[in-house]
């Protein structure tokens, strides 16, 4: 059985992949936290250079927005398979938002358990 710090990492190996192969870029940075029934994941540095350009208007941030959403509720399916596959759990929702200022976008996965009671902490020697 995996820990819970081997499955945070997972996803956010997993999470790395998915934004470099759907969306044409990777993040600079990918934290997973797992929460209860949640899965938390934090990518930084996610705006792409035409994505930054296109910050500097309210019409462009709106775009980005609706864009990246777009192409999240897309990739749902992908998604949960892929978490699925990784906690052993079957996800119920996704909840996501980018920052357009800090360039960052956060991820919430909701499970059908809470892991942090079935998965342990650290390896028992």
């Amino acid at each position: 059985m995996k820990t819970k710090g081997e499955i945070e990492a997972e996803i956010a190996e997993a999470m790395v992949k998915f934004e470099m192969d759907y969306m044409g870029r990777g993040p600079k940075e990918a934290r997973t936290h797992i929460v209860e029934d949640m899965v938390l994941v934090r990518l930084k540095g996610v705006l792409t250079p035409a994505e930054q350009q296109l910050t500097k208007s309210a019409d462009g941030v709106q775009l980005i927005k609706r864009m990246r959403a777009t192409l999240m509720e897309n990739a749902r399916p992908i998604l949960f398979k892929v978490i699925g596959d990784i906690t052993g759990a079957k996800v119920t929702g996704l909840h996501t938002d980018i920052s357009t200022v800090a360039g960052e976008r956060m991820i919430v996965f909701v499970l059908d358990r809470d892991l942090e009671k079935v998965v342990p902490r650290k390896r028992v020697s």
